[in-house]
């Protein structure tokens, strides 16, 4: 795996450093993710088991409304609501995620997802209701 901490964006989430989650672009209400996905991430069908895509996606939805321009001032948010629909499953070597804010308040906001394996097939999309923590 590779360690978060060697992404141009670091996670500052040992949760999502442990399964090897990269930020590979993250901007202003927009985020991808980058997952190598390993032998242990795979369910009884040999595919990849619907907690990873969903953790994946939770992280994704979160993390596109996160961005600061600056290093020092950090964000946090809570999951309020993540709803996933599965679209497809099959075998790869990656899975990567696009998180996109659709509407932001003073303290909820509300973002989307999508799950690519080896960036040709969408296997879930998602949509999320996020709190920001003070």
């Amino acid at each position: 795996m590779t360690p978060a901490s060697s992404s141009l964006y670091p996670l500052d989430n040992p949760a999502l450093e442990s399964m090897g989650v990269r930020i590979t672009a993250w901007s202003e209400d927009r985020v991808e993710l980058a997952l190598k996905i390993t032998p242990d991430m795979l369910n009884r069908s040999g595919v990849v088991h619907g907690g990873t895509i969903c953790s994946l996606l939770d992280a994704a939805t979160g993390y596109s409304g996160l961005y600061s321009s600056d290093p020092a001032t950090k964000r946090h948010a809570v999951t309020l609501s993540l709803t996933t629909n599965f679209l497809a499953n099959g075998v790869g070597e990656m899975l990567t995620a696009v998180g996109v804010v659709e509407r932001r308040g003073k303290s909820i906001f509300f973002s989307r997802g999508e799950a690519w394996l080896d960036g040709g097939l969408l296997v879930a999309t998602a949509v999320a209701t996020m709190k920001y923590l003070r």
